[in-house]
C-alpha cells in the first residue's frame, strides 16, 4: 500500500448527510470503578516493572512523554461514560523497555509501556504515536477491567468489596486467578478491543496532527513480518488482528474533520530511535558474555596520541583520535572505542575495549553519590553474576566536583582475558553520571594513562 508521506494532506470530499457521521463508541459492562482502575494500574506497574528493564535515559523517556502530552490534548483520551460523552482523563505513565522483542502495552488507569524494539521498528514519529493512541484507547475504554468483569461475574463483587476495606486490590484479584503475569486476562483484547482501540486511537492521533493511517500501516508492516520474526509473535497474540486494519481505518478517518497531517511534530524520532538501539542492556555497563563471545585474542591497537572532543547534551570529554563515536554524536548515551574493541558474537556486539559514557536514574528524588553508585553496581552485578568488585570506591575529582571510582572484574569477550571495569560516578542534577572503561587486564596498564586523561578532560554544562 502507498505509505502517506508527512505533510501530506489527505482531501475528502464529505460524505452525505446521512452517511457522515462518526462511530458511536460505548464502555463496556465493567464491575470495576474508573477509580479502581486507577488503583489497580498503579498496583500493577509496581509488580511488573520488578520483573522488566525500565529503561532510564533522559532522552528517551523524555521524548515518549513529549508524544503522550501532546496526544493527552484529544477529547478521545479522555474517558468515556456510559452514554458516549467523556469524562474524566487517566493519569497516563509511560515508560520504555529495553527488550528488543516488538511489543507494547498498557495496565488498567494509566500506566503504559514501550519496548525499545519496537522504537527501532517504526519507521516515522505517527507510527510510534499510533501505538501510544492504541494503548491509551485500551486505558480509556476500559478494556481490561472488562475482560475480567465478564470472566468472574461471580466472584468479583465480593473481592472488590474486600479492595474498599483497604486490602490490596491486586492482591484480591490474585485469589481468583487474575495477576499480571504473561497470560494475565489484564493483558489480553479480543479482536473488538482491538478494533476499538484502533479508531479511537486514530482520533486522538489525527486530533494531535499525526497520520492516523501510519497506525495501520505499522500493525501491516509487523503482520508482514510475522512469518519470519518470532520476537513479533507476543505483541500479535496480544492485539489479534481484527481485520482490514487499513482498509477499517480509511474508512473511519473519511468522517474525520479536514487537517494537514504530518509523520514528525517533534524532528526527534531518528535521533532517539538511534539512541534506544545503542542503550545498554538491563542493568547492564555493557553485554554479559558466554563462552561462544571468547572468539578472539585481544587487540593490540593502543590509543593514539592525538586527543579530540565529543560534545554530548550536558557534558563534553577528550577521546582518543583513532577511536571512534558509536551512537548519536550528540547524546548523553554513547559508545567510544577502536572497531576491534567492539566483539560481535550470538548475543549480538559488546564493548570489550573502550569506554561508555551515560546517566543512571534511581528511584526518588535526590541524588546521593555514595548510595546511587551502590545502587547502580548492585544492579549491574544481578546481570552479571561473574562480575566482582576489585577495590573499594575511592574519592576523585571530576569536572570540578566530587566523584568515585570503582575498579570491578569480571569476564572478557577476548579469549583467555579476565576484563578490568573502572567505574567513574559524579552525580549531576540529571541523575548519576557514570563513565565506565572497559579493557583486557593484559591490556589495561598500557592505557591506564589513557582513561584518566579522559577523566580529566570531562567538563559539565
Amino acid at each position: 500500500m502507498r505509505r502517506i508521506s508527512a505533510l501530506l494532506t489527505i482531501l475528502i470530499l464529505s460524505a452525505s448527510a446521512g452517511l457522515a457521521q462518526l462511530r458511536q463508541l460505548r464502555p463496556g459492562w465493567n464491575l470495576f470503578s474508573a477509580q479502581q482502575d486507577v488503583q489497580l494500574g498503579k498496583e500493577a506497574s509496581e509488580q511488573v516493572e520488578r520483573r522488566i528493564a525500565v529503561v532510564h535515559d533522559r532522552d528517551v523517556n523524555g521524548y515518549l512523554n513529549t508524544i503522550l502530552k501532546k496526544l493527552e490534548q484529544s477529547p478521545n483520551a479522555r474517558s468515556l461514560n456510559r452514554d458516549g460523552s467523556r469524562g474524566e482523563m487517566f493519569p497516563f505513565t509511560i515508560s520504555a523497555v529495553y527488550d528488543k522483542k516488538v511489543n507494547a502495552f498498557s495496565l488498567p488507569g494509566g500506566p503504559i509501556y514501550v519496548n525499545t524494539g519496537l522504537l527501532e521498528m517504526a519507521d516515522n514519529e505517527a507510527q510510534l504515536a499510533g501505538i501510544i493512541s492504541h494503548e491509551m484507547s485500551h486505558i480509556v475504554l476500559r478494556h481490561s477491567t472488562n475482560q475480567a468483569s465478564k470472566q468472574n461475574l461471580v466472584a468479583l463483587p465480593a473481592l472488590l468489596a474486600g479492595a474498599l476495606v483497604g486490602h490490596s486490590l491486586l492482591g484480591q484479584l490474585t485469589q481468583i486467578g487474575i495477576g499480571v503475569g504473561a497470560n494475565s486476562i489484564l493483558l489480553k483484547f479480543s479482536r473488538t478491543d482491538e478494533a476499538e482501540a484502533d479508531y479511537n486511537g486514530a482520533q486522538i492521533m489525527a486530533d494531535a496532527r499525526y497520520n492516523p493511517l501510519e497506525l495501520a500501516n505499522f500493525f501491516e508492516k509487523l503482520q508482514a513480518k510475522t512469518s519470519r520474526q518470532g520476537s513479533l509473535m507476543q505483541f500479535l497474540s496480544d492485539h489479534p488482528n481484527p481485520g482490514n486494519r487499513v482498509a477499517a481505518v480509511s474508512e473511519e478517518i473519511q468522517y474525520f474533520p479536514h487537517r494537514q497531517y504530518v509523520d514528525d511534530e517533534t524532528g526527534q524520532f531518528r535521533r532517539i530511535r538511534d539512541i534506544a538501539h545503542h542503550l545498554a542492556g538491563p542493568g547492564q555497563l555493557r553485554g554479559n558474555y558466554g563462552d561462544d563471545a571468547h572468539i578472539s585474542p585481544a587487540p593490540t591497537a593502543r590509543p593514539s596520541g592525538g586527543m579530540l572532543p565529543y560534545r554530548g547534551q550536558s557534558f563534553s570529554l577528550s577521546y582518543p583520535a583513532n577511536w571512534e563515536i558509536f551512537g548519536d554524536r550528540h547524546s548523553n548515551t554513547v559508545t567510544i572505542a577502536p572497531r576491534e574493541g567492539l566483539v560481535e558474537s550470538a548475543k549480538g556486539v559488546s564493548v570489550g575495549y573502550g569506554l561508555e559514557v551515560s546517566y543512571f536514574f534511581p528511584i526518588g528524588g535526590s541524588v546521593d553519590l555514595n548510595r546511587d553508585t551502590q545502587a547502580l553496581i548492585r544492579q549491574v552485578r544481578q546481570s552479571n553474576k561473574e562480575m566482582r568488585i576489585g577495590r573499594d570506591a575511592r574519592s576523585i575529582q571530576v569536572g570540578d566536583g566530587p566523584a568515585l571510582l570503582t575498579t570491578l572484574y569480571s569476564s572478557s569477550p577476548y579469549r583467555g582475558e579476565r576484563e578490568v571495569d573502572v567505574l567513574v560516578t559524579v552525580t549531576r542534577p540529571d541523575g548519576l553520571f557514570y563513565i565506565v572503561f572497559i579493557a583486557p587486564q593484559s591490556e589495561f596498564d598500557q592505557i591506564q594513562s589513557t582513561f584518566e586523561e579522559i577523566v580529566r578532560s570531562v567538563r559539565f554544562f
